[in-house]
């Protein structure tokens, strides 16, 4: 097993572009409307897989239509959904999000069954059977904030596996919780107002130096068009962003993820990981949706 992703998934409706809510009944004709994956641990899953990696997904969802469909779109593109458990008295999670001409994404969001995951959903031995387990949104999964949770992170990067996470949020009480997770964490990728919100601090540099120093071998923060930053001990490095048409910044974090645990797979360094993950973030920003564009790996080192 590759790669296991451990948390929120969520059924993102996306149309493009929409400048405003029309008033009362009226219509707006759109050029685009698509339905994704999407989610810290869903939307990373199918860019992961995209780029070549074996998948297991493990998260709650409603026993639900939507639910129907999370998991019809994530085995189409090569997820294993065995890990996820269906929950009778909450709807999946969804976001409804009309895509700005800029890229901008307002969203209309449900946390639905989310809110529910918990350490027991997590099947015995499989983190420590993982090359590499990616937390995605540990902010909004209260229930894995357990210390059951925690021994079974410990134990599987005693047995050798690289434990990844990254935010969904940017409320401040549910960031600020997250923050116990960071000893039990190889690499933290959040962006920058979520490594602020944490940190405590307006200085981003310091901010992750800070959070680096709570566990982490390296934190990772997305800037956006800015690139991301890199601290580890070996100090403080920036990646500029790829220049592309920005269609949709949705999934962005989350295709960084994917592209850093790929490169990580795949025997890169540190640095190299992350150019890795700056490749298929600029990739998915060209496109409509969480794995917009996302074909290969071949097509996002291309961008390099």
């Amino acid at each position: 097993m590759a790669v296991v992703t451990l948390g929120v998934h969520i059924v993102d409706v996306l149309a493009r572009p929409v400048e405003a809510i029309p008033p009362g009944q009226g219509t707006v004709v759109v050029d685009q409307v698509r339905l994704t994956a999407a989610g810290s641990a869903a939307g990373t899953a199918v860019a992961l897989a995209r780029l070549g990696n074996d998948v297991v997904s493990v998260g709650a969802i409603g026993d639900d239509e939507l639910g129907d469909l999370l998991v019809a779109v994530m085995t189409r593109h090569g997820v294993d959904v065995t890990g996820l458990v269906r929950r009778t008295a909450d709807q999946t999670s969804a976001s409804i999000l009309p895509i700005r001409p800029d890229g901008g994404r307002p969203s209309f969001h449900v946390p639905g069954a989310n809110l529910t995951l918990a350490a027991s959903a997590v099947e015995p031995g499989l983190l420590a059977a993982a090359d590499v387990v990616h937390l995605g949104g540990t902010d909004v999964t209260f229930g894995l904030n357990d210390p059951a949770f925690f021994e079974m992170l410990a134990a599987a990067r005693s047995a050798g596996t690289v434990v990844t996470m990254d935010l969904l949020s940017t409320m401040p009480d549910l960031i600020t919780g997250a923050r116990s997770f960071l000893p039990y964490v190889d690499y933290f990728l959040p962006n920058e107002e979520q490594a602020l919100t944490m940190a405590g601090t307006d200085d981003v540099v310091r901010a992750a130096r800070k959070l680096a120093g709570e566990g982490p071998r390296a934190v990772l923060v997305t800037l956006g068009e800015h690139g991301s930053l890199i601290a580890s001990p070996e100090g403080v490095e920036r990646l500029p962003a790829l220049a592309v048409d920005v269609v949709d910044t949705t999934g962005c974090g989350d295709a960084y993820c994917a592209g850093f645990i790929t490169g990580l797979q795949h025997g890169k360094d540190l640095l190299e990981a992350a150019r890795w993950g700056t490749a298929a973030a600029a990739t998915v920003a060209q496109g409509l949706g969480s794995d917009a564009c996302l074909t290969d790996l071949d097509g996002v080192l291309a961008l390099l």
